[in-house]
């Protein structure tokens, strides 16, 4: 049996690591733009100079795992064609190409590895008292406008967007922008309407307000797109671009394509990489089933909680309730910061391994 993992992210190398124990002598190929298996839950330290977000895919992928370097152009009839032009024939197909940005021009995103990349030889750059506007106040701007400042104090950092920390309490919410405060991070509850750009990442932020803000790098930390990878090659697919998937995660019209991550359409699911491994646990299973003619146990999402970090020592966790709704309490400070550590460390041993990570859903 032919199998194909359509990226390399959380989703698609914890399926992939999986397979070769759940379906022994399936031939596994993964295809992926790039030669890494990047932690997005690290790229605000990889901006920073804090840590480091790569690992190669040679490390992270088990024996006998099979890897292309290209991108998936389209998705064929039981085949698959790269941007190369070259065909792959597959039995089963596990789709988990993740979530995109759509930046405004004259931003630098800093969801992708790409991006991440560009913002930190530009911060690398730039001199003491230099401005640092963060557009998105979900917890991807927050992290990295806190990182940032933690590493860089020398330096102007603005955090600009609306529904600041929305998926946690307000308690919690509170604890986190008197976080920033401590970092001297300047919280603006506005839109951006438009960039002036002046070139590497510097321009002008105008806001919906009025206000105009000169900026030596504007960071744009707003994720909620997905590649059109799935609708381009006639999947059944939301409005928002996601494959239409059953209780296996099967798409909807093709139960040869196993959907997982940020680009399979689950009622009651948010992008995270909480989402992305128990999603590719169930992906690997129901595939490794299907192999041998039958069918797992449904796919059910649960949560556990939202965890933000504020620098290397300091952080809020907002445990939740099974369908991410916010508990009432929250750990916070340097033991929410080595326990979100300790949570980032276990969700890449889960997807080097294939057997799921401790505290996260669908662990096994």
């Amino acid at each position: 049996m032919k199998v194909i993992v359509a990226g390399a992210g959380y989703a698609g190398t914890l399926a992939a690591n999986r397979l070769t124990k759940k379906a022994p002598g399936a031939e596994i190929t993964v295809v992926n733009p790039r030669p890494d298996f990047v932690e997005r839950v690290r790229l605000h330290q990889q901006i920073a100079g804090t840590g480091r977000a790569a690992t190669p895919l040679a490390e992270m992928l088990r024996d006998g795992i099979r890897t292309r370097q290209a991108t998936v152009e389209k998705i064929g009839d039981g085949c698959v064609v790269l941007d190369g032009g070259e065909t792959l024939d597959f039995d089963y197909l596990v789709l988990a190409v993740g979530s995109t940005l759509s930046p405004l021009p004259g931003t630098v995103p800093v969801g992708t590895w790409e991006g991440a990349e560009q913002a930190r030889a530009a911060l690398a750059g730039l001199p003491a008292d230099a401005a640092v506007t963060v557009v998105g106040a979900g917890p991807t701007g927050i992290e990295t406008a806190a990182e940032v400042a933690h590493a860089r104090p020398d330096l102007t950092v603005r955090l600009v967007g609306r529904d600041f920390a929305a998926s946690i309490s307000e308690k919690a919410r509170r604890r986190v922008r008197t976080g920033l405060e401590r970092l001297n991070v300047t919280v603006l509850d506005d839109v951006v309407t438009e960039v002036r750009d002046a070139g590497e990442g510097a321009g002008e932020v105008r806001l919906e307000s009025g206000e105009r803000l000169a900026s030596d790098l504007v960071l744009w930390a707003v994720i909620g797109g997905v590649p059109d990878l799935a609708a381009r090659s006639g999947l059944k697919v939301d409005e928002r671009g996601r494959a239409l998937v059953d209780e296996y995660l099967r798409s909807v019209g093709d139960p040869r394509i196993v959907v997982a991550g940020d680009c399979a359409a689950v009622p009651g699911s948010r992008m995270s990489c909480q989402t992305a491994e128990p999603q590719g646990a169930q992906a690997a299973d129901t595939v490794a089933w299907m192999i041998r003619g039958g069918l797992p146990k449904p796919y059910s999402v649960e949560y556990v909680a939202t965890c933000i970090s504020l620098g290397r020592r300091d952080g809020v966790i907002q445990p939740s309730h099974r369908d991410d709704s916010p508990r009432r309490r929250f750990l916070a400070g340097r033991a929410a910061a080595m326990t979100k550590e300790g949570i980032v460390r276990s969700a890449r041993f889960s997807a080097r391994t294939g057997i799921g990570a401790t505290g996260l859903p669908g662990s096994k």
